[in-house]
């Protein structure tokens, strides 16, 4: 930590991150570039969502992965022009178009891909430049392990760092239902503290604590566990910056804590939503008439699923609330104003300073 810096640094490689606060990656568009530039000049980590971006593009450009790509890579353009300070992209496993997102950033020079939604064991034979920082989102310490020897014996290469998410996260979630369900033995300082054990035996890779983290007391809890920074997303949602739709971030503020709800989503994972007239006709068991215009989920079957997920989350994030939800951390009822990113990021560092310095 430097003498200017109130919080320790977040090092991945030659990459400091000061506050070490990674933006988790939201979408659809919900983190996209206005979002992670502000993000990024604040010192933290500003994260893209690739997912759905070039649904905003002109009618002209054709077809799904063409729109994706130059829809992410306008996203990448877009931001850096607005910070110089590094940002990534969060790529799902779960996309067709998953190694195309991949080489589109890494021609872009990203600063880092985060990837979850499944086992990025394939990454590192689609990234060339090692200057590009590759962290999965692991759940358990035994993914970690898995990941960590595939990639050591398949490419000679470890990930840069580990993002750890509990199942207090939002959207898309890496355990079964009863797993949700059982909090307590599948609480983040559990899951944070058994993968830095794994990666202390590879040389200390660094581990990011991520869902459920809402202000600076958790953040000071998470770095005397041993992580080296914490990932929040649900948090940015409520910034004048933030990409999405007034309608999507009054969602958050106008929630309480019973409208926060885990469905069966049509990706195959349980997903963490806030309550609103579309899900509950999901609940009912109502389906939504949809055709398949994306294909953009390997494990995605449209003719078992009650809704187009893709769509629903386009129409969100527009403010079309009737077609869709917002997806969401458990601690969103806690949101209840929009302030602007420097306020949230300020507010988290003086709140972690002090519970640092205090007494544990």
């Amino acid at each position: 930590m430097t003498a200017d810096r109130v919080l320790p640094d977040l090092v991945i490689g030659d990459l400091v991150i000061n506050p070490p606060i990674i933006q988790g990656g939201m979408g659809v568009r919900v983190s996209s570039s206005r979002l992670v530039a502000a993000v990024a000049n604040e010192g933290a980590l500003g994260i893209i969502a690739s997912v759905g971006l070039g649904e905003e593009l002109p009618d002209t450009t054709p077809g799904y992965v063409n729109r994706a790509e130059f829809g992410l890579r306008q996203a990448i353009q877009n931001a850096r022009k607005n910070t110089r300070n590094p940002f990534g992209v969060n790529i799902m496993c779960a996309l067709t178009n998953y190694d195309n997102l991949a080489q589109v950033s890494c021609d872009e020079g990203v600063a880092a891909i985060i990837s979850g939604a499944g086992l990025p064991l394939r990454l590192p034979t689609l990234i060339s430049d090692r200057h590009v920082k590759l962290i999965p989102i692991v759940s358990s310490a035994r993914a970690a392990n898995l990941i960590i020897k595939t990639w050591q014996k398949r490419h000679s290469r470890l990930p840069d760092a580990l993002v750890v998410e509990g199942p207090l996260a939002g959207g898309h979630l890496g355990f079964s239902f009863e797993q949700v369900e059982d909090l307590e033995a599948f609480r983040l300082e559990r899951l944070v503290t058994e993968v830095i054990e794994v990666a202390r035996q590879y040389g200390g890779i660094p581990v990011v604590a991520a869902g459920g983290v809402f202000d600076g007391n958790d953040v000071a809890r998470f770095l005397r566990l041993g992580a080296a920074g914490v990932q929040m997303a649900t948090r940015f949602v409520c910034t004048h910056e933030c990409d999405a739709s007034d309608a999507y971030k009054q969602a958050f503020v106008k929630c309480r804590k019973e409208d926060i709800v885990v469905i069966h989503s049509p990706v195959g994972l349980p997903a963490r939503v806030i309550r609103n007239d579309f899900v509950d006709r999901y609940l009912r068991g109502e389906r939504v008439t949809f055709g398949c215009p994306y294909h953009c989920l390997s494990t995605c079957e449209p003719a078992a699923a009650r809704y187009c997920i893709a769509q629903a989350l386009v129409a969100s994030y527009r403010g079309d609330m009737d077609h869709g939800y917002a997806m969401c951390g458990a601690n969103a009822w806690r949101c209840n104003k929009i302030v602007s990113v420097h306020e949230l990021v300020q507010e988290v560092v003086q709140e972690t300073a002090a519970a640092l310095r205090s007494p544990r």
